[in-house]
């Protein structure tokens, strides 16, 4: 009978109960026996899941010991975030190293 985590956090918020399941239970039985969903009043639509930080499905079986991790979409996307903030606090230029004199 595997022991699982089922895990959430939200600013604000943090999340874990521990859930024993039948043999061969999957994500989707972990999160329903938590209880978190209802408890916080979560929206499994806009939910992910996955196992210790690595995405899962809801149909992912699960071993003893696993830790299920409800995940929030992201409020931005990193790269465009990433984007906007060199835009407003652009790198000073560098300038070319002067070449070396010869003296003889």
């Amino acid at each position: 009978m595997p022991a699982v985590t089922v895990a959430y956090a939200a600013p604000g918020v943090e999340a874990q109960v521990a859930v024993d399941l039948p043999h061969g239970a999957v994500v989707a039985d972990a999160v329903a026996a938590s209880g978190l969903l209802d408890r916080l009043t979560l929206d499994p639509r806009t939910l992910a899941y996955a196992i210790f930080g690595q995405r899962a499905a809801p149909g992912t079986p699960l071993v003893d010991g696993d830790r299920v991790e409800l995940t929030r979409p992201l409020q931005a996307d990193p790269k465009e975030a990433r984007r906007r903030r060199a835009a407003a606090a652009p790198l000073p230029r560098r300038r070319p190293p002067k070449a070396a004199s010869k003296s003889g």
